[in-house]
């Protein structure tokens, strides 16, 4: 039997961080294997040790620059549940609004700006017809966004411009004319047109996370115990904006977002219904948006928490944060006890212990070959991000969840099925925004409501004292948590364990793949030398190598210059 080719494709470009991913290729085309490293080193957990406990947010924040709030929001809510602070319920809708206005400024701009590129081709917009593409996108929504001929065509000679120079700007590089690309031009031209839209509608949710949280990125207004943005809060005024623009992004992804999705999902069906970067079958949710003040393990939240194993949707497993663990075996740690046994986040270390390529400089995959660790919930692989979150929230009833996701897939002629794969876990994405959006006026108006019969608390006084305590929720990529270990009023330990170390981890001990290596297995390629299936399937889980693998240390100097070879 021939030996199957090996295809490296790194880095992986329009993501945040430096991600690697190794394929072997069958004589048939198909991807036989895949291996996923990280080939940076995070070293945040190092630089919180020693530090006071009600710092831990405004560093953790630090992790990303894409997932700022969340990284504050989990660091500060570890905090306070080590130190057993209950905030008030005014805290608690200032926080969600946040959460909120992080999501739409996320998901909208990682599907135009970083994924939708392998979608649609930019050169064969240049052969769209203006009036036609009118007709298409009146096709998807009777009152299509910014749809005109006259703006079709300032969109065309836009793109025009950009090739006629030679220079395209971030439209270069691509594999423009590949095979596995399906639109029709004008269907391009409408990407397009949208591309360029949410370039603006991308900072109006900027700015509506900037008047909770005092500025975007990297908010400010959290602190152990609640919020600082009182006066905000307060302000009839301030929150007239926020629900102004939260109305104009809202509208975007009404009209012009989720039209796109369906689609895309329309000529891509056919991948999708094959099982095209369907993947683990294991998904997982910590919940988000919590609707009481209640302690973690009793919260209610909007959307639910659970697991959900090899796609049973007749039952939601309940979630226990102690049965979390990280093992080292294939990932370029080692832990002090001498062996590779896998550690919860409260016992966790972070040592690194880099072992090198191979000769011809691919991955030692049969030992260690990534900076990500392994995270297995009871020693299980699990897939975060929006399609789990919305599995879960399918599987445990939630009517608004269930009436999205059939209805969905009812209008576009498919069943169910359609979700496990590249195009429904791009497509959930979308739906998770339109949820949000939507969702958004309930928090909203509850806070109003109790300011305006006076409620002004929005801090809980409180004693630091030593412990350990955790926060998990859902963030744009799946399920974050943060631990934090608290002796003699210091940090002993910290740990993030986030959603790209859940779906972006090499193997286990089991030999057991993650979200990613696993969602490649049984890809066909067109072009091997163009692998566009590879990028499709990977962008579809939004990867952030900044928050699984970081490195700083205390002053900002450069610890390590590193050289990715192309």
């Amino acid at each position: 039997m021939a030996e199957a080719k090996r295809i490296v494709v790194d880095p992986i470009t329009r993501i945040e961080g430096h991600l690697r991913i190794e394929v072997e290729l069958g004589e048939d085309g198909t991807i036989k294997d895949a291996y996923s490293s990280g080939t940076a080193f995070r070293g945040i957990e190092l630089i919180l040790r020693g530090r006071d406990p009600r710092d831990v947010g405004l560093f953790a924040q630090r992790i990303c620059g894409v997932c700022t709030y969340h990284h504050y929001e989990r660091g500060i809510e570890a905090v306070e549940s080590a130190f057993g602070v209950r905030i008030p319920p005014n805290a608690r809708l200032v926080r969600n609004l946040l959460w909120i206005a992080q999501i739409l400024q996320d998901h909208p701009t990682h599907f135009y700006q970083l994924h939708s590129l392998d979608w649609w081709d930019v050169l064969s917009a240049l052969k769209a017809d203006p009036a036609k593409a009118v007709e298409v996108a009146h096709r998807y929504h009777p009152n299509p966004y910014n749809a005109s001929e006259s703006h079709y065509r300032q969109v065309l000679e836009r793109l025009k411009r950009f090739a006629a120079s030679g220079q395209l700007g971030p439209f270069a590089n691509g594999y423009w004319g590949h095979p596995g690309y399906r639109l029709t031009p004008e269907e391009n031209l409408v990407m397009a047109s949208h591309y360029l839209d949410n370039l603006a509608i991308q900072r109006l949710a900027a700015q509506m996370d900037a008047i909770l949280g005092g500025k975007n990125p990297h908010p400010q207004s959290l602190v152990v115990g609640g919020v600082t943005a009182v006066r905000d809060a307060l302000s009839a005024q301030r929150l007239g904006e926020y629900r102004f623009l939260l109305e104009q992004v809202r509208d975007f992804i009404e009209r012009a977002y989720l039209p796109d999705l369906r689609m895309l999902a329309e000529r891509y069906k056919e991948e999708a219904l094959a099982g095209y970067g369907g993947g683990l079958g294991n998904y997982m949710s910590f919940g988000a948006l919590p609707l009481d003040n209640e302690d973690w393990a009793y919260r209610e939240h909007y959307f639910p928490r659970g697991i959900v194993l090899n796609r049973d949707l007749s039952r939601v497993y309940e979630l226990d944060p102690m049965k979390i663990a990280e093992e080292v075996s294939h990932a370029w740690y080692t832990y002090s006890k001498g062996d590779d046994t896998p550690l919860h986040p409260f016992e966790g270390e972070t040592n690194p212990h880099y072992t090198g390529l191979n000769p011809d400089h691919t991955l030692q995959v049969e030992g260690k070959y990534s900076w990500l660790k392994t995270p297995r919930y009871e020693g299980k692989p699990m897939e975060v991000g929006p399609l789990a979150r919305l599995l879960v929230g399918y599987a445990s009833g939630h009517q608004e969840i269930r009436e999205a996701m059939d209805g969905f897939v009812e209008r576009i002629g498919v069943p169910f099925r359609f979700w496990y794969s590249t195009v429904g876990r791009t497509v959930a994405r979308g739906l998770n925004a339109l949820l949000v959006a939507r969702k958004a006026d309930h928090f909203l108006n509850q806070l109003i409501a109790n300011v305006s019969k006076g409620d002004e608390r929005f801090f809980t006084p409180y004693q630091p004292k030593d412990g350990q305590g955790f926060s998990a929720t859902e963030v744009p990529r799946g399920g974050l948590s943060h631990w934090v270990v608290i002796k003699n009023g210091r940090v002993e330990n910290f740990q993030a364990v986030v959603p790209t170390t859940w779906n972006g981890s090499p193997r286990d001990a089991k030999g057991q793949r993650g979200a990613y290596e696993a969602s490649l297995i049984g890809q066909p390629l067109h072009d091997p030398t163009k692998p566009l299936e590879i990028l499709r399937t990977i962008h579809s889980f939004d990867p952030c190598l900044a928050c699984a693998v970081h490195l700083i240390d205390p002053q900002g100097r450069e610890v390590a210059h590193l050289k990715v070879e192309v």
